[in-house]
């Protein structure tokens, strides 16, 4: 009864839980590297990387990086519903299970941290290993406070306001 009541509050603050228990040799992980250099190369050539186009974005100057998330919203919202729809299963034939989200008032506080860092930075934690990739070294800063505010909030997670 305690180990189920534990995996529920694990369950609660999690959007997809990964329950496999498969294994594979690490070879299988390459098909996620060629899928990470290829997701690198279409944030390049569609400009989501851009410093400027996140710019224009925020000061409401281009419709071009919202025609891009909107699409992603979109696009993700059709999945799940197929997903629901259609039972659909893994490669390996296991279940994909998608936990609801209990909504706190953290989560505003925490989109619009998130937003003015945006803002700010012209990055988002998605397109920084391409921006770096590109050449702008500068971004390494970004990660770097990416990495440290991670860990901050992890390590205080417990502490704040639920």
């Amino acid at each position: 009864m305690i180990k189920e009541k534990e995996q529920d509050i694990r369950h609660q603050d999690a959007v997809c839980v990964n329950e496999s228990t498969l294994t594979h040799r690490w070879y299988h992980n390459l098909k996620y590297l060629a899928a990470g250099i290829i997701f690198g190369i279409i944030f390049v050539k569609a400009e989501v990387i851009s410093w400027f186009r996140i710019q224009e974005m925020f000061r409401l100057q281009s419709f071009h990086m919202y025609g891009i998330i909107g699409s992603a919203v979109l696009v993700g919202m059709i999945s799940v519903w197929l997903i629901k729809k259609f039972n659909i299963r893994t490669i390996y034939s296991e279940p994909i299970t998608l936990t609801p989200k209990k909504f706190n008032k953290g989560q505003i506080y925490g989109g619009l941290i998130f937003g003015f860092g945006w803002a700010i930075t012209g990055a988002c934690p998605g397109p920084l290993f391409a921006q770096i990739g590109t050449g702008a070294l500068a971004v390494s800063v970004t990660l770097l406070s990416a990495i440290a505010g991670t860990w901050v909030y992890g390590y205080f997670r417990d502490q704040l306001p639920h």
